[in-house]
């Protein structure tokens, strides 16, 4: 049965992430996750996967992209990429769901996962 009040959430900060995105949210429809999945981007997503991705996700939101600006720690991981992942924590302003699980875009779904919504705490897992 689905639950309208409860989303899987992920996110895409560019064209490039949008991929693996669109492979995460197509797991999950194959998996029959009983949620609705929501995909945060910033504007640098093209309008082009933007309506891909509205045919895959039920909520498609821009959000503004926040950067950690902290190049000498990134610069020394060799992970640039990695000064935007603060923009995850849109995901707390999105009170209209009970109840959110976010997963990182290159996340495969091989089984249903919907038990994760039981968990009455606060749970993540180190990246």
């Amino acid at each position: 049965m689905p639950v309208s009040d409860q989303a899987f959430v992920t996110l895409a900060t560019n064209d490039v992430y949008c991929q693996g995105a669109l492979v995460l949210g197509q797991s999950l429809r194959n998996q029959r996750a009983t949620r609705k999945l929501v995909v945060l981007i910033t504007p640098q997503v093209s309008s082009l996967l933007r309506v891909i991705l509205s045919k895959v996700f039920d909520e498609v939101i821009e959000v503004n992209l926040i950067d950690s600006a902290d190049y000498i720690h990134l610069a020394f991981l060799k992970r640039p990429e990695l000064g935007v992942t603060l923009t995850k924590l849109h995901c707390w302003t999105l009170t209209h769901y009970s109840k959110c699980v976010f997963l990182d875009a290159d996340t495969l779904v091989l089984a249903n996962i919907d038990e994760l919504f039981d968990r009455t705490e606060f749970s993540a897992a180190p990246d």
